[in-house]
This record gives structure tokens, C-alpha cells and sequence, in this order.
């Protein structure tokens, strides 16, 4: 007998319920899959709704067009910013649909053939199978314009091998999809025209037994050796983790520039340039966050990331955030205005006051549930093998 297909068309978000299987394709193309506040509510619907369904075994992520998801909707920030509490109501359930994600109890898949960023690529990474292609493009990028990682990064990058989560928090660089496999960010690599061919047999499954699922993306992955100018090769590697293990964001520029400037080590520049473009404010919060992380369960740095990110709208510090927003998004001219515009001028109590608790009432509230893949999994992890 042939499975009945019902599908859902709720325009920003498409899905299709086959058997056990259950599809979600976010559906802004043109947009890059931006992640909106109807998104975000439609996503959580429906994840809450299958999570109860003892006929949804497996869900699939996938998205339309050149993208996975381009990250959060920062004209929506923007134009909030005159808000008494800017975007309060759709920061609380982001980050409750992040928490969900992490600890979904049903199979989680997620088919990412392009660009997976910032909030977009936190919907990636704690899924249980993460399968990525030659055209996936992944990065944290906030420092560039004004805010934090958040939704989880403080969590998720703390767990990687030595100090490359602050390299990536810090600097914004990009990974491809060979990367992801060998940092632990991606569980398979994929190459991109089998995709329709495991989502078809995946679907054919009609199962959400992880035993049964593995082994059909294990067939269909490849084993992909990291290209030799890779951050992540010995050498470089090496020096990435040597300085970012720094106590402070200017130590770490500082160590930056004296290995810049040894013979052979021109790549360093890029990523030196993009500390220095970004701000200041930003990079001292990505910092102490994401060492925070290191000795944080999930709860605690979902619930810290949401204090931090709205006490960034509400400018408790610095307005930094709208003013990246505008240079990059809204006027286009690329040049923000940083207040500071230097790390040493960033006032050190204000940047604990950013990490202070809130009263009881407007904390985040989640449950303390550990994540099902993230536990533990990559530290201590090494990329040599990959190489």
C-alpha cells in the first residue's frame, strides 16, 4: 500500500508527513532562509507536536534554495530597537526552540547543502545525524556586527579541541563541509548530488531507529581529507590554538600579529583584520562567554546567552549591535562606528553587568535535560587524522 503524504504549506515553513517520517523545509529562499519570528513559532509548533506523535519517528531539516539558513533576521532587531523590551518574546522562544532541538527525544536529520550561520547553523549542529556537502558553508560571524554567539555556541564551540571555538567566536571564520566533519560540527559529509538519494531513502525507511538510519548515511558519505591550507592542518592548527588560549582579546591580537609576522604565516592576516573590524565590546562578551561555556551545562549557557542578547538590544552597554546592523544590512556602507571604537577604552564592569543574572521571573526557563549528542562527544577530540 502506497504511504499517504500530507503536506503543510505555512508558507515560511513546508511540511510533508510520510509514513514515520516527518519533512521541514524552511522556505525563504530569497531571503536565505533568514530565520524569522513566524519561523521560529512554526518550528516549534510542529517539533512540540511530533515529539507527542508515536507515528513520527524521524524528522528531516533541509532548506530551499542556496542555503540551509542564513541566520536570524536582524532587520527585525533593528527595526525593534525603540522597543522598552526589544524582541523579548521572539529571543525567548529561539532559544527555547534551541533547547528543544538539542534534546528532542525523536531522530533529528539535518541535510545542509549551503550556507548554515549564526542562529542558522544552531538548528545544525546538535542534531543527531548533521549531514553537510562541498557547497556547505558554516560560520559565527556575530562579533562582525555588533552582538554574541548565541543560541547555544557558547556551549557548542567550548567543546571543541583546544581554543579553536574562540578562534571561530572571535574571528568569524568560515568552514567548509570537510571541516565540520573533522571539528565535530557535522556528523557526515555528503556529496551534494546524492543528497535527493539519501532523502529518498531515508524516507523509504519510514524508521527513526538510529540503528537503522546510520547505516544509510554512512553508505552514502564519503571519508574527505581536509585541503592542506585548512585552519584546522597541524601546523595551523597549532598556532590558532596557541593564540587564543590567551587570558584577554588584546593578548590574543597581540600573539596574533607576532606569528603574522614569522615567514610563511600570511593566512593569519585575514583573520587579524576581522578581529580588528569587529567590535570591541563584542569581542570581549564572545570571549568570556564562550570560556564560561567550557564549565556550563546546556541550561546555563542558553540561559546566560539570553541574558547577554537582550541586555545587548535593551544597549545596556553599548549600541553597537544596531549600529552593525545598519552598516551592514540597512545603509550597506560596511563602515560601522564602534562606541568604544577600542578594546582597551570597553569598560570591564559593564561587561560583567551584561552576564548578571536577571530576577527569577525573566530568566529564560528550561529544564536542566543534558543534549543527546553533545555531551562530551567531541572533547578532546583531534583533527590529525584528518588531514
Amino acid at each position: 500500500m502506497a504511504q499517504e503524504i500530507v503536506k503543510g504549506d505555512e508558507g515560511v515553513v513546508l511540511t510533508e508527513e510520510i509514513g514515520f517520517v516527518r519533512l521541514i523545509t524552511l522556505n525563504e529562499p530569497r531571503r536565505l532562509n533568514v530565520i524569522t519570528s513566524d519561523m521560529v513559532a512554526l518550528l516549534a509548533k510542529f517539533l512540540e507536536k511530533w515529539e507527542k506523535d508515536d507515528t513520527a519517528a524521524l524528522i528531516i531539516f533541509k532548506g530551499s534554495g542556496r542555503a540551509f539558513s542564513a541566520g536570524g533576521d536582524l532587520k527585525t532587531f533593528y527595526n525593534g530597537r525603540m522597543s522598552k523590551d526589544p524582541c523579548v518574546e521572539v529571543v525567548y522562544r529561539m532559544y527555547w526552540l534551541c533547547y528543544h532541538i538539542h534534546t528532542h527525544k525523536k531522530t533529528l536529520v539535518a541535510l545542509v547543502d549551503g550556507i548554515s550561520m549564526g542562529g542558522g547553523a544552531s538548528f545544525v549542529v546538535p542534531m543527531k545525524f548533521s549531514v553537510v556537502t562541498e557547497k556547505t558553508v558554516f560560520a559565527t560571524p556575530e562579533a562582525s556586527v555588533g552582538f554574541h554567539t548565541d543560541c547555544g555556541f557558547s556551549y557548542m564551540l567550548s567543546r571543541l579541541q583546544g581554543h579553536l571555538g574562540e578562534f571561530l567566536g572571535l574571528t568569524g571564520a568560515r568552514l567548509n563541509g570537510k571541516e565540520l566533519v573533522a571539528t565535530g560540527l557535522a556528523t557526515h559529509f555528503v556529496p551534494s548530488e546524492k543528497l535527493p538519494e539519501l532523502e529518498k531513502r531515508l524516507i523509504g525507511l519510514n524508521s527513526g531507529e538510529e540503528n537503522a538510519v546510520k547505516p544509510i548515511i554512512d553508505e552514502l558519505s564519503i571519508t574527505s581529507q581536509i585541503d592542506e591550507n585548512s585552519v584546522l592542518n597541524n601546523a595551523r592548527f597549532a598556532v590558532i590554538d596557541e593564540c587564543f588560549s590567551k587570558d584577554s582579546v588584546e593578548e590574543i591580537i597581540l600573539s596574533l600579529e607576532v606569528e603574522a609576522s614569522k615567514e610563511g604565516n600570511g593566512w593569519i592576516i585575514p583573520f587579524l583584520k576581522s578581529l580588528k573590524r569587529s567590535s570591541p565590546t563584542s569581542l570581549k562578551i564572545i570571549l568570556q562567554s564562550i570560556r564560561e561555556g567550557r564549565k556550563q551545562s546546556l541550561a546555563e549557557c542558553l540561559k546566560k546567552e539570553f541574558r547577554i542578547t537582550m541586555n545587548i538590544l535593551r544597549t545596556m552597554i553599548s549600541g553597537d549591535v544596531y549600529e552593525g546592523i545598519r552598516a551592514f544590512t540597512i545603509d550597506k556602507d560596511n563602515a560601522p562606528k564602534w562606541e568604544p571604537l577600542n578594546l582597551e577604552a570597553v569598560n570591564i564592569d559593564k561587561i560583567t553587568e551584561v552576564f548578571r543574572p536577571f530576577k527569577e521571573d525573566l530568566e529564560l526557563k528550561i529544564p536542566n535535560e543534558e543534549d543527546r549528542r553533545w555531551q562530551g562527544k567531541y572533547e578532546g577530540s583531534s583533527y590529525a587524522n584528518s588531514v
